[in-house]
């Protein structure tokens, strides 16, 4: 039966190694890294324009290996200059693994880091009690604005925190990816959190118009290699299911009908491609420039 199903959110362990095999099944850090790149050079080559020091905010920014990219393009960008790197991060493992990777890390000596054991909201509620609210010149939201109550909210309040020349850059599934059409789909049928929202660029971007706030947006093509889940009782293939229905289990314990819909429809052009005998699903991200 349906109510069998539980959010995946419920189980950190199993959420924790279905994200594992997600990173390692989808080529959304390769995709990541390539934005990095060829387009966050030319993203902050003004933020830290006649600037004694630069400061970056990190918004969920998890282990760290996204946000140590982003300050090497930094560094590269402003040699010698200062960096101010905080960080907004409410996992106490994710901060623990953030800190054993900066201490291993060479070159960051003009780096300053400081780690904030909170949520966005609780960053912008605390940061709201101050008489004057800190600017940064840069502040990255990779992946995160799944987990925040209020988004238009968040996003005038960052807004509201940059500095002269100072740029956002958020990071969300593309409106074009197979995401989009799943969460459209079955959103309804599968159980809900209220820890994770199902929202897409196309969702934001119209956010941003309502708010009259101006950005860019790059689309860049990224794929999650779902064949697994097509083989009856392979581990890999039942903790994929579960990181795409956000369903702990969801091969044990969705009603049949629903699993076969799913199925079906993840093999079909708008969900996938199919290649080589893979089936790839479209993965698809969007780089979200917001204009200070």
């Amino acid at each position: 039966m349906a109510s069998s199903m539980r959010s995946l959110f419920s189980d950190h362990g199993r959420y924790v190694e279905s994200f594992r095999r997600f990173l390692n099944n989808s080529t959304e850090h390769q995709c990541i890294q390539e934005f990095m790149d060829k387009q966050l050079p030319g993203i902050i080559a003004s933020i830290g324009d006649i600037k004694s020091e630069i400061k970056i905010l990190s918004i969920g920014g998890g282990a760290g290996e996204i946000d140590l990219q982003i300050l090497s393009k930094v560094q590269a960008q402003y040699p010698g200059v200062c960096i101010n790197n905080e960080v907004v991060e409410p996992s106490a493992e994710q901060i623990t693994k953030y800190k054993e990777l900066v201490a291993k890390t060479s070159n960051l000596e003009n780096i300053k880091f400081a780690w904030h054991k909170e949520t966005s909201s609780e960053y912008q509620n605390r940061m709201m009690e101050k008489e004057e609210l800190q600017k940064w010149d840069f502040i990255h939201m990779i992946q995160m604005l799944y987990y925040v109550d209020d988004i238009p909210a968040t996003l005038k309040f960052f807004h509201s925190l940059l500095a002269s020349h100072a740029k956002i850059l958020i990071t969300l599934v593309s409106g074009a990816s197979g995401w989009d059409k799943l969460w459209k789909k079955y959103g309804s049928r599968l159980p809900r959190d209220d820890l994770c929202q199902y929202v897409t660029s196309s969702d934001l971007t119209q956010m941003l118009d309502k708010l009259g706030i101006k950005y860019e947006c790059y689309d860049l093509l990224s794929t999650m290699d779902i064949t697994d889940c097509f083989i009856d009782g392979n581990e890999n293939g039942d903790l994929l299911w579960d990181f795409l229905t956000e369903t702990c289990h969801f091969n044990a314990t969705a009603p049949p009908d629903l699993k076969v819909e799913i199925m079906k429809d993840l093999q079909e052009p708008e969900f996938s491609v199919k290649k080589e005998g893979k089936v790839l699903f479209n993965n698809s991200l969007s780089f979200i420039v917001v204009q200070g």
